[in-house]
């Protein structure tokens, strides 16, 4: 099966390729912002038709929030049309389309973890984008799926946004400054290597619909740094602090954790705990020795 990756050099998009790359039976097309611009419609179908793939997984995105709420026309230009291009073009083909979405669908207001059944309600551009690029995704492409992840990290780090939340919490332990992490904001995160090995999983199943691609169980953000800190024996104070003291001029979901069930039941197996994937993630970066 030869599979493209859209947005191959970010934080997702380098280990799908990674994972891909090393399955059995794949070929890896990447596609890189530089190959492939996915709110033009003609370039998302010279560079797809030129790499006839049997699937593709959209991972091209416009993902700094706060930048999103400056400029919603690019936000949606990216997420959503250039969602429809992708997935309109991998209709033409026959292809599979795995188009990556997100927890800032929802608003926060179930405090629960979402499934897949509740209700979308995003409160920013970016989640509000990003929703658009569900729809348009399933209504140019039948086979299709929607694969929502959150939390983000992986060891290429997000370009946009410098690294990511690991590296910056380690970065300032490691200077000995003491640390405050918001502690009401629950969440799940996902590891990059997990969320492409679960891809693959699916790019091989070809379950249609939404999913949710995370690890699991629900934790907050303070949990999460203070759980990194220990892994990396740092000796250094993590406080646990509200989400005011960190005001923003964009809305977020108070409680974004998304539900593993439907994912475990599509592929045979759930994301392993997130406590596991943290180490495993400070062992690939050399935080932590085998």
């Amino acid at each position: 099966m030869k599979v493209a990756v859209t947005g191959s050099t970010g934080q997702l998009g380098t280990d799908v390729v990674e994972v891909f790359r090393k399955a059995a039976g794949v070929e890896v097309v990447p596609l890189s912002h530089e190959q492939i611009e996915i709110g033009d419609l003609a370039s998302v179908r010279a560079a797809l038709t030129a790499a006839a793939p049997q699937a593709v997984i959209n991972s091209a995105a416009f993902h700094q929030v706060d930048k999103c709420e400056e400029d919603p026309e690019q936000a949606f230009r990216i997420n959503a049309l250039g969602a429809w291009n992708v997935a309109r073009v991998c209709n033409e083909l026959g292809a599979y389309c795995v188009y990556i979405s997100t927890d800032y669908v929802f608003d926060g207001a179930k405090a629960a973890p979402y499934d897949e059944a509740d209700a979308p309600m995003p409160l920013s551009i970016y989640g509000a984008s990003k929703l658009a690029g569900e729809y348009l995704t399933r209504s140019a492409c039948p086979k299709a799926i929607v694969a929502r992840i959150a939390s983000v990290f992986g060891k290429s780090g997000a370009r946009g946004k410098g690294g990511n939340f690991i590296e910056a919490i380690l970065k300032k332990a490691k200077a000995g400054e003491p640390l405050k992490v918001v502690n009401d904001t629950p969440m799940t995160p996902t590891y990059t290597m997990d969320a492409a090995s679960a891809l693959l999983d699916l790019v091989r199943r070809q379950p249609t619909g939404i999913l949710h691609v995370t690890n699991q169980p629900a934790c907050t953000w303070y949990d999460f740094a203070k759980k990194a800190v220990d892994l990396c024996g740092l000796k250094v104070e993590v406080a646990p602090v509200t989400s005011d003291a960190f005001p923003s001029k964009v809305r977020r979901p108070t409680y974004s954790a998304l539900s593993g069930k439907r994912l475990a039941d599509a592929i045979g197996r759930p994301m392993r705990p997130w406590t596991e994937a943290l180490r495993a993630y400070l062992v690939e970066k050399g935080h932590l020795s085998t």
